[in-house]
């Protein structure tokens, strides 16, 4: 290949945080890194993309690529991530002539990787308040064994994810779509239109990683806790402190995480430990 000006800035994939255990402890969990980079093509803003920032060079190639804003290798003469400034400048020979029609017709994908967002709503400042909600363990295990009477797609075919508006332990509204993000969509759009059905909704439950644009969806629905059956990133820790947003991550069963859980979460059910459960030191 020709000689293109690269830089090699790759970060650690994860990092580790501390959390509040279902009985009590606190322990250090490994938890995914997620930064924003937003892309420029010869000076001009293309797009935000969240990464855990392992090879960002080939990310940021690959998007522009797949995107047919870079047509052929031989036009790139330089990609330079800089991360403190959260961006990554690509040089290119040429642009195809067509770029403004096709940064004003993008398709926005149902896949739960899409993995773009606005950058400025990263730096939003101006959410209301959110309440301070309270939650207590037993209301937690409660309201995860009344989710089991959803997902009624995904129990049937798979591939989707499911995400709830609840008032404690009680479900008020449950959507199922392809992608996470369609679903709390789809309840921010209904929390709008039928304000009567969920108006005093306080937890929001969703299947997937609790993503920085999944903390900010939450809080801008002006919701305080975000209970997930999956994992948490770095970004999402990040903008849940900045909102107050109390994260539950990994709740299954009797078990969870929680992060930024301080007077918040009230441990009344802590369940009696059984043989393989980790002691820590």
């Amino acid at each position: 290949m020709h000689d293109i000006s690269l830089s090699r800035a790759r970060l650690p994939a994860t990092l580790e945080i501390e959390v509040l255990d279902e009985f009590g402890e606190a322990k250090r969990q490994a938890i995914a890194a997620e930064r924003a980079l937003t892309v420029y093509l010869n000076k001009r803003e293309i797009v935000t993309l969240m990464t855990l920032g392992a090879d960002p060079e080939a990310l940021v190639v690959g998007y522009l690529r797949n995107q047919g804003l870079l047509a052929d290798q031989h036009d790139l003469q330089a990609v330079h991530v800089d991360w403190e400034v959260e961006a990554a400048a690509v040089v290119t020979r040429h642009l195809p002539e067509d770029l403004e029609e096709r940064l004003g017709q993008r398709t926005v994908t149902t896949g739960c990787g899409q993995g773009t967002v606005f950058g400025r709503l990263l730096e939003a400042t101006s959410l209301r308040p959110l309440p301070a909600t309270v939650m207590r363990q037993s209301v937690l295990y409660q309201l995860l064994d009344n989710l089991g009477a959803y997902n009624e797609t995904y129990r049937s075919a798979g591939a989707v994810h499911g995400c709830a508006l609840c008032r404690q332990e009680a479900v008020l509204d449950f959507v199922e779509d392809v992608g996470r993000h369609n679903a709390v969509d789809t309840l921010a759009g209904r929390q709008w239109l039928l304000a009567a059905e969920s108006a005093d909704a306080d937890v929001f439950y969703t299947t997937g990683r609790l993503t920085s644009e999944m903390v900010l969806k939450v809080a801008q629905m002006g919701i305080g806790v975000l209970v997930s059956r999956s994992g948490v990133t770095q970004k999402g820790v990040e903008l849940a402190e900045r909102f107050g947003v109390l994260l539950i991550a990994r709740a299954k069963g009797r078990h969870f995480q929680a992060i930024h859980g301080a007077g918040r979460l009230e441990l009344d059910a802590v369940p009696a430990r059984r043989p393989g459960d980790r002691v820590r030191a």
